[in-house]
């Protein structure tokens, strides 16, 4: 739960910047677990009603279950499989 509020109120800060066009996360999960930054993420998308891009690069522990939960979640999240992965794929969303 405090993970959720941290990644809602993280999105908060974002988004109150009107320039901003997306957003990219890219988390590398060592005592953190992935799976619980997903669900963060998930959560946090849906409360701030983001229509932003959203591109989310995991990897660490849990990393396959993190994914799981960003694809099954029906929100308009695309993954990356790595930093620079990640960085084309939300400069060519923000076009």
């Amino acid at each position: 739960m405090q993970q959720l509020k941290k990644v809602t109120e993280a999105f908060k800060i974002i988004l109150s910047d009107q320039n901003v066009k997306g957003i990219f996360v890219n988390i590398f999960g060592g005592i953190m677990k992935c799976d619980v930054i997903a669900e963060g993420v998930v959560e946090a998308t849906k409360q701030v009603g983001l229509t932003l891009p959203l591109v989310v690069r995991l990897e660490g522990t849990n990393v396959e279950l993190g994914k799981k939960i960003l694809s099954d979640s029906g929100l308009n999240i695309t993954s990356a499989e790595s930093m620079a992965d990640g960085a084309e794929k939300i400069v060519s969303l923000v076009k």
